[in-house]
């Protein structure tokens, strides 16, 4: 089973004008009024399926359905980042309560 790569991100008109627009080329493997999942046609990433959200902002030409070749926009947009410590700043930490 190829890995599944899973991309939160939402389609808009926009995406194609931004600096973070990717673009995937493939049959759809899989679409829900809520995803679109496109398996990877050509390229390093070929056969890796790429999973989308999609919202009534996604602008969709011709008739979208199971099989059909598409080219999908798409951007990433972080939902949270965590910051965690560095290992070298624990360690001076702990050097300086001694």
């Amino acid at each position: 089973m190829k890995t599944v790569r899973s991309l939160v991100a939402v389609l808009v008109a926009a995406a194609a004008t931004s600096a973070y627009a990717y673009q995937v080329t493939g049959p759809v493997a899989e679409v829900t009024d809520a995803k679109i999942v496109v398996t990877q046609e050509k390229g390093k990433n070929k056969g890796e399926k790429f999973e989308m959200a999609r919202t009534a902002d996604t602008k969709v030409t011709g008739e979208l359905k199971k099989g059909a070749t598409v080219t999908a926009e798409y951007t990433l947009t972080a939902k949270s980042v965590e910051v965690k410590a560095e290992k070298a700043t624990k360690a001076k930490a702990k050097a300086k309560k001694k």
